[in-house]
């Protein structure tokens, strides 16, 4: 815990640093700012419907944003992604989370050399809003996420490659990235990769399950954004992740791509894809939906949201 209060200390003072920098520049077109806040909405109703169907009601709230600075020999970037969406099915009791997330980005550069590389760090957080469960059944589920379970905090230090506004590379050879699991019961199973409880031969714990899990190694960031047409953005991201300390040719991968469409002043439409790959992990199977885990073990996870609704850019 010492160390982590260290690195949390050091990440402030960065930010903090980027922050105050150039405080005599008071121009403001130093400063890029833009995002898009919206509200997907799709709903299905079926009567004496021959083919049959399920009733159903579902709404997806996102935010988007961005505050860039840059200005001599400074550049301080800072992203906020927001979503949540729920789903209510025909006459099930209970509503079903379909999207959730919280992620907070910052990363302060100072230039290097070549006009596009500067030393950089790069701080960043992400968790969720709400309980997420495996459905067994309409009345029955089981818990497997959590607000703070997982949540991630990472600090990395090294290089990034800027040509333009649209296009960056950061590589940080040293990064130290935090696992935390609040959830006692999530930790005591060892969720997301933390050291599971010990329990003695009557099933009462022994020692509980770790809350937190400390990893060092190397971080690889790609981004892009930009208006690839007219009222058409692009927004993607490729994340990497070796720990050096627990099998570091086990890469984890994060993958991202958020199509945005305005078709008015009002309306739009956007595809979100996402892919992750942890090899800590585990992800439980039934293969033939009968309520029986046929596996456990680390997957790929693929996620796909469409959505047309009303959104707002600034």
């Amino acid at each position: 815990m010492k160390k982590f209060i260290f690195v949390l200390a050091a990440c402030c003072s960065i930010h903090l640093s980027a922050m105050q920098a150039d405080t005599t520049a008071k121009d403001t077109s130093y400063w890029k700012h833009g995002g898009v806040v919206g509200f997907n909405f799709t709903q299905a109703t079926f009567t004496n419907w021959a083919a049959g169907g399920v009733n159903s009601v579902s709404g997806q709230a996102y935010f988007n944003a961005f505050l860039n600075y840059k200005h001599d020999h400074t550049t301080l970037d800072n992203t906020l992604d927001m979503t949540y969406g729920l789903l209510q099915q025909g006459k099930s009791a209970m509503m079903r989370k379909t999207d959730d997330r919280f992620e907070i980005t910052s990363k302060y550069g100072r230039y290097a050399f070549k006009k596009v590389w500067y030393y950089s760090a790069l701080l960043s957080f992400k968790t969720q809003f709400q309980p997420g469960y495996n459905y067994i059944n309409d009345t029955t589920r089981t818990l497997i996420s959590d607000l703070m379970s997982p949540a991630y905090a990472m600090l990395a230090i090294g290089l990034d490659y800027k040509p333009n506004d649209k296009f960056t590379v950061f590589t940080a050879p040293l990064t130290a990235r935090y696992l935390f699991v609040m959830n006692q019961d999530l930790a005591d199973v060892g969720a997301f990769g933390v050291d599971k409880a010990v329990y003695d031969a009557s099933g009462n714990v022994i020692t509980p399950g770790k809350n937190l899990r400390m990893e060092y190694g190397g971080y690889f960031r790609a981004q892009y954004r930009a208006d690839v047409m007219k009222n058409v953005n692009l927004n993607t991201k490729l994340e990497l992740f070796s720990n050096y300390l627990d099998r570091p040719q086990n890469i984890d991968v994060n993958a991202e791509i958020l199509l945005t469409m305005k078709v008015n002043k009002y309306i739009s439409a956007n595809v979100n894809l996402q892919a992750i790959y942890d090899n800590d992990v585990n992800v439980a199977v039934d293969k033939n939906n009968d309520g029986v885990i046929d596996g456990v073990g680390p997957r790929l996870q693929f996620r796909q949201v469409l959505g047309i609704g009303f959104a707002a850019k600034f």
